[in-house]
């Protein structure tokens, strides 16, 4: 049974990472990705939008890729706002690159998505967490 990485582990990863592809970013201003990904701009991250359906427009100021492949960059984090049944496939597109950390927000798991990366010695794996809320207990 799939478990995220002890409290500490999460602050080094955040601490460590500079680049954050968004999977499922959405141009909308109400939506919490959206307001997530302003936020990790804020902490100084870079943010990568991955939305198939804006490839090509900018959210935030930032290309837009269809997919986790399609980007040119460095990933450290792979934050994901994507329906549950849907982590599979984007756990797929993760193993084609060279990404550390796949997380998917609050609300979402999936262990078949667990176990394809485990089985792929990809360990740093964050499922059902916000990454908003582990940076402010980071700050508190």
């Amino acid at each position: 049974m799939f478990k995220n990485p002890n409290q500490e582990q999460i602050f080094q990863i955040l601490k460590e990472a500079k680049n954050i592809a968004v999977v499922g970013l959405s141009p909308k201003e109400d939506r919490v990705s959206f307001q997530i990904a302003r936020l990790l701009q804020n902490r100084g991250y870079r943010i990568i939008p991955v939305n198939p359906q804006y490839a090509g427009d900018e959210i935030l100021g930032e290309k837009v890729y269809a997919d986790l492949v399609s980007v040119p960059e460095k990933i450290d984090i792979v934050d994901i706002f994507r329906r549950s049944e849907f982590l599979p496939a984007v756990a797929a597109d993760f193993l084609k690159t060279d990404a550390k950390v796949f997380w998917a927000q609050l609300g979402l798991q999936n262990e078949e998505a667990a176990a394809m990366l485990e089985e792929a010695g990809r360990k740093n794996v964050i499922m059902d967490r916000c990454i908003k809320i582990e940076l402010n207990k980071m700050i508190a």
